[in-house]
């Protein structure tokens, strides 16, 4: 097994055990960790804490069906947590902050690139599109907090935006059982392929852009 990999599932064992011992609370931190953009994956957390469910394992009213919805909802209320420190990153600290320490929070110039441009052509509406899109969706709070959005728009479209991917991978948690890992591990192509097409989406926009400066007359 290589360092990634090693890495990789060393920081799964840390999230299950967290989960574990904390019960709720521990999905909260978790969840509140991966809002402000630090390599915490909600592609583990919620589908293992919706199989212990399913196991009689996090028992909060008794009633899986239940159970799992409160593991979406306070994971929900974790990210959403989360993602204000990341809005007041970008608020405070501008560009500067995020280039100069971002490879701390697994940032780039190129990611912090890619969600400035689709936050200055989507708006405050980026926020909420973006929330079921992998990577950007926690990366879009920075510009959000650059650009010095309504705080409490803010708040509002992360947590309508983020609710849905969080219910389908609690429940196909709890549906899933012991293979639960089986999300994970399917998940990661399809972060690929997400953030491939958000990158030929973004180049389109600009040569469409590019295009019709060109194609204005000139005055």
């Amino acid at each position: 097994m290589g360092a990634i990999e090693g890495a990789i599932a060393w920081a799964v064992q840390l999230i299950m055990g967290l989960i574990q011992a904390a019960g709720y609370p521990g999905i909260f931190v978790l969840m509140t960790l991966g809002g402000m953009c630090l390599p915490v994956s909600r592609e583990v957390i919620l589908p293992f804490a919706g199989a212990l469910v399913g196991q009689g394992r996090l028992v909060l009213f008794g009633e899986p069906l239940v159970d799992t919805l409160m593991i979406a909802l306070i994971g929900t209320l974790g990210c959403t947590f989360g993602a204000v420190f990341a809005y007041y990153a970008g608020l405070k600290g501008g560009r500067p902050l995020i280039l100069r320490y971002g490879r701390y929070l697994r940032l780039n110039a190129r990611h912090l690139e890619a969600t400035e441009r689709w936050f200055a052509r989507y708006g405050d509406w980026a926020v909420l599109g973006c929330r079921m899109i992998p990577t950007v969706r926690t990366l879009i709070s920075i510009p959000a907090g650059m650009a010095k959005m309504n705080l409490k728009k803010f708040v509002i479209l992360t947590a309508i935006g983020s609710l849905p991917l969080n219910l389908a991978l609690a429940y196909l948690g709890l549906g899933l059982g012991e293979n639960w890992q089986v999300v994970e591990s399917l998940y990661r192509p399809m972060e690929t392929l997400a953030v491939t097409g958000l990158v030929v989406i973004l180049v389109y926009c600009l040569w469409k852009r590019r295009a019709a400066r060109k194609d204005r007359p000139a005055v």
